[in-house]
């Protein structure tokens, strides 16, 4: 198969379960990086195995860590994807066919999209799992990411281009994954908050769980895909609650960051 000049970057940390499938659904790269921050299991190991150039960066955040990545690259180009996504033959073809000219152009990116699987299949109408419009394949010196620790998005200058054909993301195996993720992103978006000095407004919390429930259940139609879209609506609003009610706690007793900091680090969760 004929490789073209863009780098793919995977940042990991314990992904020996996804890596393999991530770097293997895209044969043509010109180069596969994955960026480590010190995995403990067989991520490495088996990321070189499958053709990998393999840099360790010690954990930063979630958008600095992908700014750090993307320094690394041997190419201006770059397709971002996590562990647990995989390009799907059919936006491997299109990818092939179109990235020759998407290249040489001045565009800054290309909007990808994403379907999710959840509970061991995909959601059928759920909007954020259905299709969600990502940014996931720039030029480093058109585009960057924002220097949030959690939920980070790209920014930039030009163009954008339309990829119709979805890639694959292998949403968290159970609930229980789920809601470690969870205690993991709040704690990051709330010390974000917390570095800004954001009011803490828990009056605004029994509104928030009502507002984002709603939003998802109905206006984002998971209500269509029976007891599984009532539960994921369900753990977004209550994810969206409890990153207040942790900021909350934060700002209330300070010495909680370290306290936490101390027990996420324990799980495996301080990074």
């Amino acid at each position: 198969m004929v490789e073209l000049p863009f780098s793919l970057i995977v940042i990991t940390h314990n992904e020996a379960a996804n890596i393999a499938a991530c770097l293997d659904s895209v044969p043509f790269a010109a180069e596969k990086l994955v960026v480590d921050s010190g995995s403990d299991d067989d991520t490495v190991a088996i990321a070189q195995a499958h053709g990998a150039r393999v840099v360790h960066q010690d954990w930063l955040g979630f958008g600095p860590q992908r700014n750090a990545a993307a320094a690394h690259s041997r190419h201006d180009w770059i397709l971002f994807l996590d562990a647990d996504e995989s390009l799907t033959p059919q936006l491997s073809a299109e990818l092939r066919e179109r990235l020759p000219e998407l290249l040489n152009s001045q565009a800054a990116v290309a909007i990808l999209r994403r379907r999710t699987s959840y509970m061991g299949a995909p959601m059928r109408w759920y909007r954020p799992m259905r299709g969600e419009r990502l940014a996931r394949l720039y030029h480093r010196g058109r585009a960057r990411w924002t220097d949030a620790r959690v939920h980070e998005s790209l920014r930039w200058d030009g163009e954008s281009v339309d990829f119709k054909a979805p890639f694959d993301h292998a949403h968290n195996p159970t609930l229980a994954h789920k809601h470690l993720k969870v205690l993991r992103y709040a704690e990051l978006k709330c010390l974000d908050w917390n570095d800004k000095n954001r009011p803490v407004r828990m009056w605004q919390t029994p509104l928030v769980y009502l507002s984002a429930f709603l939003r998802d259940y109905v206006m984002r139609l998971a209500i269509l895909d029976g007891w599984r879209g009532l539960i994921v609506s369900h753990v977004a609003a209550a994810y969206a609650v409890y990153k207040r009610i942790r900021y909350y706690e934060m700002r209330r007793n300070p010495a909680s960051i370290e306290q936490a900091r101390t027990v996420l680090r324990r799980h495996g969760l301080d990074r």
